[in-house]
């Protein structure tokens, strides 16, 4: 879904059509509008392994300084020492958005109205949150993602935290 996302990019599975003629339909035309879908074992299992690799290392995923400063840090570590791409552990960028996208996404689950889900939009699948009202949904993995491009640093506790105080917990 996202500029490093696991998910795929695959179009919707199709489906026949029932005419007899084995041509195919789309099951669901996707018409732009966000949706959202619980979470399965393996998506759970997924935010799950974020949240120990940044607590592996020190990162209080209830702090957005802490998060911001952490997620600066792997991406400028990543910048100076580039992960050998043969290397199936090593830290690379995918890695780094993936995990701290999981960091900012807990965040936003403890401290507002929103909800982990596995949502889809025009660009894919992937986890993200929707707000207990649904009227927005955020791709943490997104933000993350256009901002590395941009060489963006400093970012998290203002961007977060706003996202945050819009959708309050009640």
């Amino acid at each position: 879904m996202g500029l490093f996302s696991r998910k795929s990019k695959d179009p919707a599975p199709s489906a026949s059509a029932g005419s007899g003629t084995g041509e195919t339909m789309p099951l669901e035309i996707f018409e732009g509008r966000p949706v959202a879908a619980a979470l399965t074992d393996v998506e759970r299992d997924r935010i799950t392994a974020g949240l120990q690799r940044v607590e592996e290392q020190g990162v209080d995923v209830d702090d957005l300084e802490s998060i911001g400063a952490g997620l600066d840090a792997a991406r400028q570590r990543s910048l100076t020492d580039p992960a050998d791409p043969a290397d199936p552990g090593a830290e690379g960028p995918d890695v780094i958005v993936e995990t701290f996208g999981i960091a900012i996404g807990e965040y936003l689950a403890r401290h507002s109205a929103r909800d982990w889900a596995v949502v889809t939009d025009v660009f894919g699948t992937d986890l993200g949150l929707v707000s207990a009202r649904a009227d927005s949904v955020i791709v943490p993995q997104n933000l993350i993602g256009v901002r590395w491009m941009r060489g963006e640093i400093g970012w998290v506790p203002g961007v977060i935290g706003h996202l945050a105080r819009i959708a309050p917990l009640d």
